[in-house]
């Protein structure tokens, strides 16, 4: 793969090891610990990317004193795919079984890329996931997903945890509303839902205090610590405890942008994750009111999940781990909140695909900045190796952002998306989609009008350049 960014990667190497060695206290530089925080269908909807309605604290914080990466993007608009590419550094599968896809050509004997727990654990790392990290919460599979003999992720975790508690098994725990409630049919389960209690009566709640106790039985052992936990809100339905809605019962929101549902060929869909919950026979595309409480109760998940981040940043502290550990904060993709009509992810629009990033590393010399190069998920894995002085496998198709965190400015680069029968790749200026019979849609993002007008036909030379792009990357035509 031979990217812009991907032919920095030894020099990205050398620096980021000598500024490291100069920025990062002798310890960091040489076992840092690392804390990923994975965030499903987190739109880019909080106080530090500017949306000033939006109570997310403890996330805010953490941007202030770290990096916050304006336009990072996503590999798929689903969970599973995007979460291959995280955890592997590489373009891959397109749907939610991506990962037990690579775990049954690894039991085959078959070549597959590292995935990067097990690369931190090979180089000494005490791996434990809590909660939804993987496709699976847990990253188990069987009916239930609970069934020990079918990991998502094999030689990955020394612990893979997802205590179900009254959900029962993680399958009920993913999609669980309070006090247990599980998810039989969808049209029975209310799509959003606020009810009085502590946190632990939505699933969040007693995966984050696993994960609480992980942290406490990591920092007391030698061996540094690579644990990922998986927060699941804002996924549907949206249900968080009655108080995180109170700020937003009067509110006035913005109002949605690009509404309307296009009328050229997209990747539009009718949102029927969404539409298949009980909604009391109201549609968002028809009703404002409707569409302001859908949004009211997204908020509430939001600031619901920015709480039980808060309690992460709060035992590192309390433990005297914040000092060594690097914390990524990262959305497994967006999620349309009525923009071209659709309520949900699933799509090759800006809304599906770009997500948030926040990367705060011990010893950064410029912190709480926004970095405005277009980055990837794939990117994520070799920035952790380089930041804990590690080697970057050779499979990945990203390419370590240490450069940017020092100052060292990179060219321009691109995000490559796929999902179903189309691919997309997104630059500083424009996003192509190209569909496998060949229909183009061009997005002009110097434009007011953004992605509501291809304009293909205008640009028939930036069409081929970022075609050959996706050739390239992909390996299509």
């Amino acid at each position: 793969m031979q990217t812009t960014r991907k032919r920095w990667k030894g020099l990205s190497y050398l620096c980021g090891v000598l500024a490291g060695m100069l920025t990062l206290p002798p310890c960091v530089a040489k076992q840092a610990n690392i804390l990923l925080i994975c965030v499903d269908d987190l739109r880019p909807e909080l106080g530090c990317y500017g949306v000033e309605y939006l109570r997310s604290p403890h996330i805010d914080n953490l941007a202030a004193e770290g990096l916050r990466f304006e336009h990072h993007y996503v590999q798929a608009p689903t969970c599973g795919a995007s979460r291959y590419a995280l955890l592997t550094g590489c373009y891959g599968g397109a749907d939610n079984m991506a990962l037990f896809d690579r775990a049954r050509r690894l039991r085959d004997g078959q070549p597959v890329p590292p995935s990067m727990p097990s690369w931190f654990r090979f180089h000494g790392y005490t791996t434990v996931s809590v909660g939804k990290v993987s496709h699976h919460p847990g990253g188990w599979g069987g009916p239930d997903w609970n069934d020990l003999s079918q990991p998502e992720m094999p030689d990955s975790w020394d612990r893979q945890l997802l205590p179900a508690g009254p959900w029962q098994h993680p399958r009920g725990w993913m999609h669980g509303l309070a006090n247990g409630e599980i998810r039989g049919d969808a049209r029975l389960m209310d799509v959003f839902q606020a009810v009085d209690g502590p946190d632990t009566i939505y699933p969040d709640g007693i995966s984050i205090e696993e994960a609480l106790r992980q942290i406490e039985m990591l920092s007391g052992h030698s061996r540094p610590f690579f644990l990922a936990v998986g927060i699941l809100r804002p996924h549907l339905p949206f249900g968080a405890p009655a108080r995180y809605i109170e700020p937003y019962r009067e509110i006035d929101l913005p109002p949605i942008a690009h509404p309307e549902r296009p009328t050229w060929r997209t990747t539009w869909h009718g949102s029927g994750e969404f539409m298949k919950y009980n909604r009391w026979g109201r549609d968002p595309n028809a009703d404002d009111q409707f569409a302001d409480e859908v949004r009211r109760h997204y908020a509430a998940c939001v600031s619901y999940a920015d709480a039980q981040v808060g309690k992460l940043i709060s035992r590192l502290r309390e433990l005297g781990q914040w000092e060594n550990t690097i914390v990524v904060l990262w959305g497994d993709h967006g999620w349309h909140l009525g923009e071209h009509a659709v309520w949900g992810k699933h799509t090759l629009f800006e809304e599906s695909l770009r997500s948030p990033l926040i990367v705060c590393s011990p010893g950064l010399r410029s912190q709480g900045r926004t970095v405005a190069e277009v980055v990837e998920s794939v990117d994520i894995f070799p920035t952790l190796c380089e930041l804990a002085g590690l080697p970057i496998p050779a499979e990945v198709d990203g390419a370590s952002l240490v450069p940017i965190f020092h100052d060292l400015s990179v060219p321009d680069d691109q995000a490559i998306s796929y999902f179903r029968k189309a691919r997309s790749v997104r630059d500083a200026r424009f996003r192509l989609i190209e569909h496998d019979d060949g229909y183009i849609e061009l997005y002009d993002h110097q434009s007011a009008a953004g992605e509501t007008r291809n304009v293909a036909a205008e640009y028939p030379d930036d069409v081929q350049r970022l075609r050959e792009v996706l050739r390239k990357k992909l390996g299509k035509g």
